[in-house]
């Protein structure tokens, strides 16, 4: 496992992340969901833990067994070492289909053994140094990778973002500038451009797409297939936009709802190239580079935006790096990372999550969380965000007594809409279509009470009250907290 891990680094391609990976999708529909919602962040990472203790594990039985193998056949030293080496290769590449961090892997399995000592090839009881010895093995292996500062591993697909870069438009720092202006005072509430954007997908470490060999297919019920590279994407004239995403797992007061500025070019006119018969195709299916894939009606497509930045800066791994697409007002599971295919289908299919159980490929629900209850001061502050996709939010309302009586919050003003890349800073200006708000109240009360907020839609539909959990088609119903002055 380290020596697997000195190659490829923290990727699909180690070991670790193979078993964890075969452990998720093994994983029944109910468990899954249960761990999703319950485990929240600390999921991945626990999965990942878990995979690593099954690996070491699993190829401590694999080097035992075929150990015992070849004492039983009376096989030497060399002859022994070699065959623990074949066997951990062959179990590391089923695993993972990854040759050169398959064979490494082996090879230093085999060294493991072979650091033991005699006795731990024939048979008899191993002395502790050689035990040592063999662990001292692993321990340097994984300790060079740390020092060689290996992450994304050897060969693992060419440059990726630029992460030392910072913000040098003078249009994006003014659009991020006035979303700053624009947010609101709120304790303990990030404003309107989220610092820590939240990422859930189904793996355990991010896939590493080399942008250069990257490219991007149109095709299903298409005219004519077509295939566009990185660059005939950016090479488009580009527009950046605030977009909020939501998480269908996110509970109705969760942290998984969070809003960016996105750059990028509109997905329709690439489709449109390839020629779309809108009466032949009734869907969408979006895959990824790590097999991921989304379906969704055909019309939802409208509005939809191909990412390739995020916040003045290339777009992040863990976002989707090169590309990824935002679907307006959507789930945030159909707003497909690493995006590589676009295939329009003539009969509905089945995505991913849905094959899991969940259904959140419609429009997200409306909600306003309670993210701060402040009675540091005189008086008592609330607030948190407020979203309701591509309908928009035009109030908060709160209630200081469980619901009986409501006043009307205040509510920041729209961020801006979108503007094409080229444009002058002062020609900033419109509302965003598909951007939360952020909102704060400010009251008297010297009692404990319970707090509840609602949204309030741009046509004046207010958010409902009815609850329901976030499996499998999304959270819905007031949120309401206790306060204790």
């Amino acid at each position: 496992m380290a020596g697997a891990f000195l190659v490829t680094g923290f990727t699909p391609r180690w070991v670790a992340v193979g078993v964890a990976q075969t452990v998720l999708y093994l994983l029944p529909n109910a468990v899954l969901a249960a761990g999703i919602q319950g485990l929240g962040d600390a999921g991945q990472p626990l999965l990942l833990a878990g995979g690593g203790a099954l690996t070491v594990a699993l190829f401590a039985l694999l080097a035992v067994g075929t150990l015992r193998v070849t004492r039983s056949l009376a096989r030497t030293r060399g002859e022994s070492v070699f065959a623990v080496g074949v066997v951990q290769t062959a179990a590391a590449f089923a695993l993972t289909v990854a040759p050169l961090p398959s064979l490494v892997g082996g090879v230093c399995g085999g060294l493991v053994a072979g650091l033991g000592g005699r006795e731990m090839t024939e048979g008899l009881d191993v002395p502790r140094r050689n035990l040592l010895r063999s662990a001292g093995v692993a321990a340097g292996t994984l300790g060079l990778a740390g020092v060689l500062g290996v992450r994304d591993g050897m060969g693992s697909g060419g440059a990726g973002p630029d992460t030392d870069a910072t913000v040098d438009d003078p249009l994006v720092e003014a659009l991020l500038s006035t979303a700053e202006e624009r947010s609101l005072a709120v304790p303990g509430v990030e404003g309107l451009v989220s610092s820590s954007f939240y990422e859930v997908d189904k793996n355990s470490a991010n896939p590493r797409v080399n942008r250069e060999s990257w490219s991007l297919r149109v095709t299903g019920a298409v005219e004519e297939p077509t295939e566009f590279d990185f660059a005939d994407i950016a090479g488009r004239p580009a527009h950046h936009r605030f977009v909020s995403l939501r998480c269908v797992g996110d509970p109705v007061n969760g942290r998984k709802t969070d809003n960016a500025l996105w750059t990028g070019v509109p997905i329709t006119d690439l489709v449109e190239e390839a020629g779309v018969d809108a009466e032949e195709g009734c869907c969408v299916m979006l895959r990824a580079d790590d097999g991921y894939y989304e379906e969704f009606p055909l019309e939802a497509l409208d509005g939809g935006f191909l990412a390739y930045g995020m916040n003045g800066l290339d777009l992040p791994r863990g976002h989707g790096y090169p590309v990824r697409a935002l679907i307006p007002g959507h789930w945030g599971e159909i707003n497909v990372k690493w995006l590589t295919e676009i295939e329009i289908l003539e009969e509905p299919a089945t995505g991913y999550w849905e094959k899991q159980g969940w259904h959140g490929t419609g429009p997200v629900s409306t909600v306003a969380k309670i993210h701060a209850t402040d009675t540091s001061g005189d008086s008592v502050v609330v607030g948190g965000h407020a979203y309701a996709g591509t309908r928009g939010v035009s109030a908060v309302e709160v209630s200081t007594d469980g619901g009986e009586t409501w006043t009307e919050a205040d509510l920041s003003a729209p961020l801006p809409g979108a503007v094409a890349a080229d444009a002058d800073p002062a020609d900033i200006g419109g509302e965003a279509d598909d951007a939360w708000r952020m909102w704060r109240h400010e009251y008297d009360s010297e009692t404990n009470h319970e707090v509840v907020a609602r949204a309030v839609e741009a046509d004046g539909t207010v958010q409902p009250r009815e609850e329901r959990s976030a499996y499998p088609r999304g959270a819905t119903g007031w949120v309401s907290v206790e306060v204790f002055p």
